[in-house]
């Protein structure tokens, strides 16, 4: 370790030491009520709450320190009466469920979490508070690795490292990246449980970086609660993670065709003519983006307009229309920040929409568009102000919403919300700006389901069925190479909608066909198909050489086929919270070798998927499970428990098929309208080595927000039996 090394460490742990020094306590009365354990102390209390036999929630109240409500946690959860047992000795106290047990010493009060005998968790010095910083620090076991805290590119372990927690926008990033568009201040053991710090300010996870052993979560303001989550494995603990943090709600159906967008379509008729390129070039569509140019003639300075700029877009309602016949959504960016020259400014000042500085008078800053407010989204007056803008566009016909730079991207520390400084509720606030859009969609149109598209938001932002993409990422292979790493560290904390700008979004002078074919390819096994670029380079298939398009064509068309595979992981996912992208170790958990590959995904669990994500590549390593694997591309039976070399050409990519998989599939279709249940066609992939097998296939109308809880779906269950030579 270099001297400058070791200074910096030496500095940071005594500033921890120094400012915020462990609030020692001892408990001085324990009660219970219900679900909940209080702790009285001599420096406050402690509330000690199980959501679920395997969740449970520790909130230190110290007297005198301001708290806010959690927005990570459901306000549905826990609302049911639970088997839990207390007891309450000299020393200690046993808080426990079935499956969970929580130790308390009294004297230092200290908390640890046990389960099946063993210690997953304990505090390493409970509550730090002091001049400008609180939080927490817990023992981290030898062998431990931990994945989690949202967008970044660092590989799947992300033990060692020191992270802040402040969601950035992170322009043109490629194969490393520290801080992004969405933090999450979580991690996800190798030892079996999730640690959620729920606090929403600005601050920073140190995973064993200052001090090996040692895991700290920290913010310069907020919640002093953290909630713990355990369970037998990966999907059981995400399960029970979102039924305390919300799941996401089923999208609509045409949320996984294929999208028109890029940055972006200046006028009407180049939104028609592009989508008739759609129907001339043979490519399915389902969906249209526009970007800023929808109410401004140029990039800067019409921020906050919010309303059609007629001389390029002289009859909306009639482009609506006329889109719609043809099966085809249209989705408008919506931004929180309005200009200070947009025509909507001193509108939205009298309405006291815009935050305020220190002074009670709304705050004006410099960004890249102009001098600008920023909406007050944690003031209800505000909230109503800005959904009424959108209620208008709805009754238009917009179908769609895409919220952008929603971290938001500038963000003054003395800026002064209703609930707290611009740092104390910053990782909060694209998560209120899903729930108003969400919550204020479904009660004005209770039998549609919201679509909703934001790149920010908190934990448990999934409830609102909010899906990120991961930002202004560079149009280059290193932008690539990342793409399944972020997309699955966001699904294991419930954020399964994850996707990237297919073909890369930043810079690129000279369009590389290969590069941009690699991206779609590995696009039909995301959750969301959407070619997205600066428009110097068109994004969509349709203006490219016949070659690409020849190639693309029937991946596109493939997408549409898996129609009622792809719907049936969401409404695994909207059930459990089970990701769409599913890791590698998934299949062979005691294996902890595979949580560092983030190059081979699951697509639900049929599918195995490894991206081509580099230059003139003819084959490919595969890390295969145990069993037989089918190539998809041309149906060769292929033995796992091996690293393949997967032969490829520009046309293919490695897509394995489980043995024992069912794979319902459609016929093709121009738009999801022209989706047919009645036409399905079942693939079944035997093996003599399959015994048994099943499958699920999920059917609804793709629009009932309440499908689910009314019985207003139909649920196909496969079976299979290998009788001898028989397969029944």
């Amino acid at each position: 370790m270099s001297v400058l090394r070791m200074l910096l460490v030496f500095t940071f742990a005594a500033f921890w030491s120094c400012q915020s020094a462990a609030l020692e306590q001892n408990v001085t009365a324990v009660s219970r009520d219900g679900n909940t354990l209080v702790l009285t102390t001599d420096k406050g209390q402690v509330r000690i709450r199980f959501y679920t036999t395997e969740a449970v929630e520790v909130y230190y109240q110290p007297t005198g320190v301001n708290q806010l409500d959690s927005f990570a946690i459901n306000a549905d959860a826990g609302n049911l009466p639970l088997k839990l047992a207390m007891v309450n000795t000299g020393h200690a106290v046993r808080f426990s469920s079935a499956d969970l047990r929580v130790q308390i010493d009294k004297s230092p009060l200290k908390i640890r979490f046990i389960k099946d005998g063993k210690t997953l968790l304990s505090e390493n010095a409970g509550l730090q508070i002091g001049q400008g910083q609180r939080g927490f620090s817990f023992d981290l076991q030898p062998q431990e690795k931990l994945m989690g805290t949202g967008q970044r590119v660092l590989g799947m372990n992300r033990r060692g490292f020191k992270l802040p927690l402040y969601n950035k926008a992170s322009y043109g990033y490629t194969t490393k990246a520290e801080q992004m568009y969405y933090s999450v201040p979580a991690v996800l053991s190798s030892n079996k449980y999730l640690l959620l710090f729920d606090n929403v300010a600005k601050g920073e996870a140190d995973l064993g970086s200052t001090e090996k052993d040692v895991l700290r979560f920290s913010a310069v303001d907020g919640r002093t609660a953290y909630l713990v989550v355990s369970g037998d494995d990966t999907p059981e603990i995400i399960e029970n993670y979102t039924a305390v943090t919300g799941r996401q709600p089923l999208p609509p159906r045409w949320a996984f065709g294929n999208f028109a967008s890029r940055f972006g379509y200046r006028n009407q008729q180049e939104v028609l003519d592009t989508i008739e390129k759609f129907k001339t070039s043979r490519f399915p569509v389902d969906a249209v983006i526009l970007d800023l140019y929808w109410f401004g003639p140029d990039i800067k300075g019409h921020m906050g307009n919010l309303a059609w700029y007629k001389e390029s877009f002289p009859d909306p309602e009639g482009m609506i229309t006329k889109l719609d016949q043809q099966g085809v959504n249209t989705i408008l960016i919506t931004e929180p920040f309005i200009l200070t020259s947009s025509k909507r400014w001193q509108e939205a000042v009298d309405a006291g929409a815009i935050t305020p500085g220190k002074d009670g008078k709304p705050q004006t800053f410099d960004f890249y568009f102009g001098n600008t407010g920023l909406i007050s989204i944690f003031d209800p007056k505000a909230r109503d102000w800005f959904w009424n803008i959108y209620r208008g566009l709805k009754k238009q016909g917009v179908a769609g919403w895409w919220g952008d730079l929603g971290e938001p991207e500038v963000h003054p520390v003395d800026i002064q919300h209703p609930i707290g400084s611009g740092e104390a509720v910053h990782n909060a606030y694209g998560h209120r700006w899903a729930q108003m859009v969400y919550e204020n969609a479904l009660k004005d149109s209770p039998h549609e389901r919201p679509f909703n598209m934001m790149r920010a938001g908190f934990a448990g932002t999934q409830r609102y069925g909010m899906m990120p993409w991961t930002g202004d990422v560079s149009r280059e292979w290193g932008g690539l190479k990342p793409q399944v790493e972020l997309s699955l560290q966001m699904s294991l904390l419930g954020l399964a909608y994850t996707h990237s700008d297919l073909g890369g979004f930043a810079g690129g002078e000279k369009f590389d066909p290969e590069l941009y074919i690699r991206w779609l390819q590995y696009g039909v096994f995301q959750p969301v198909y959407r070619p997205h670029a600066q428009d110097h380079i068109p994004s969509e298939p349709v203006f490219h050489d016949a070659k690409t398009q020849d190639i693309l064509r029937p991946y596109v068309n493939l997408r549409y086929r898996l129609l009622p595979y792809n719907y049936s992981l969401a409404y695994q996912n909207s059930l459990t919270g089970m990701p769409l992208m599913r890791p590698l170790f998934f299949s062979d958990e005691p294996n902890p070798a595979l949580i560092d590959n983030a190059q081979t995904y699951y697509w639900g669990d049929a599918f195995l998927v490894t991206p081509v994500t580099a230059p003139g590549v003819t084959s490919m390593p595969v890390n295969l499970p145990a069993g037989i694997w089918f190539d998809y591309s041309n149906g060769k039976r292929i033995e796992g428990g091996r690293i393949a070399e997967i032969p490829v050409t520009l046309e293919t990519i490695p897509v394995l098929v489980k043995a024992g998989a069912f794979i319902p599939m459609a016929d093709d279709m121009d738009n999801t309208r022209q989706y047919d249940s009645g036409k399905l066609q079942l693939h079944y992939y035997a093996d003599t080595t399959v015994k048994a097998a099943n499958g699920v296939m999920y059917d609804d109308d793709g629009k009932d927000p309440n499908a689910l809880k009314s019985g207003r779906y139909e649920k196909l269950d496969f079976n299979a039996k290998q009788n001898g030579k028989r397969m029944d």
